[in-house]
């Protein structure tokens, strides 16, 4: 019998990742050399596990080997929803996605523990303390007495949308407007074109997963120009929040490309340092943002969890 393929390790996926938002920013395109010392600086990481990162890559056809001249970027990094979509994950990654998709769906209790999860998932006590590490380092859950962990409270409900983006409406604009803020240029200018992108897609084209990953990406950016480390650590621990499966359910589309809209428009003031109507314009955002989503979950229904609702929905 032949045996399974082994998982890549998660450090190697994570490495991967890394390199690719890295290309993404500094605005590699297809075909742009990858010398794995640059990667290894830039990473800020030894060679050894950028070159096992990159096999990875080569593997999902995203970077190419060429004996003459290394390794080379393979694909078109601005269609990020494929580019994710062809790397693996380790199995703790993937038993973590399903452990957020049940509690997103109430099939679990805010407290968790070792026994009911290893035989819930019939999963090795290895994997899913290694899932638990995960899910406590994102911020997503707590380590409770004993062998039990607790979830923290995500935006899952009216109350809590409403408390999420009461906080962020507080530091958001804040951040732009402290002294020292600075705008990354790079990633900036890798946003928008991302944005862009998306947003000439047909509505039925539209792909959710990506437009999250920009959301949460531009309002990160927001979060790591602030000039203080404590708006930056608050605002960053609580965007991971936003992670959660199902948290742009019952948006529709009409709603995400506005945003998107809205996003520009903000860099658009942030690029020209006009830092006091960049702010203005993320109150309104955050507000419409606010005003537009579901006012109640529906009933039996899982207020994370879902698809993306009819055209006549609200939403973020």
């Amino acid at each position: 019998m032949q045996a399974a393929a082994r998982r890549p390790r998660t450090n190697h996926l994570d490495l991967a990742q890394r390199i690719l938002d890295v290309a993404r920013q500094r605005g590699f395109e297809a075909g742009a050399h990858l010398p794995e010392q640059q990667i290894a600086s830039l990473c800020n990481v030894s060679r050894t596990p950028v070159r096992a990162a990159l096999r990875l890559l080569t593997e999902r056809g995203v970077v190419r080997w060429e004996a003459e001249s290394g390794y080379r970027l393979a694909v078109d990094l601005t269609n990020q929803a494929t580019v994710s979509a062809d790397l693996p994950s380790a199995e703790e990654d993937e038993l973590a996605e399903m452990i957020l998709r049940d509690r997103s769906a109430r099939r679990l209790d805010q407290t968790v523990t070792i026994g009911a999860l290893m035989r819930r998932y019939s999963a090795e006590r290895k994997t899913v303390l290694k899932s638990l590490k995960k899910l406590t380092e994102e911020n997503l859950l707590d380590r409770a007495p004993g062998q039990a962990w607790l979830f923290r409270r995500a935006p899952d409900d009216p109350e809590a949308q409403g408390e999420s983006y009461e906080f962020r409406l507080l530091l958001e604009p804040a951040a732009i407007l402290a002294p020292g803020f600075r705008l990354d240029g790079t990633r900036a200018a890798a946003l928008r074109q991302g944005m862009e992108t998306l947003l000439a897609l047909p509505d039925a084209a539209f792909d959710i997963r990506e437009f999250q990953r920009l959301d949460i990406d531009f309002h990160g950016m927001i979060a790591d120009g602030a000039a203080n480390r404590f708006v930056t650590d608050a605002l960053s621990d609580h965007l991971r929040l936003r992670r959660l499966p199902g948290t742009y359910a019952g948006v529709n589309v009409f709603r995400l490309k506005q945003s998107l809209r809205e996003h520009l428009s903000i860099l658009d003031q942030l690029e020209s340092r006009q830092y006091e109507v960049a702010a203005d314009l993320l109150r309104v955002h955050l507000r419409l943002s606010r005003s537009q989503r579901p006012q109640a979950a529906s009933r039996g229904a899982p207020a994370l969890f879902g698809m993306i609702s009819r055209p006549d929905s609200r939403g973020p």
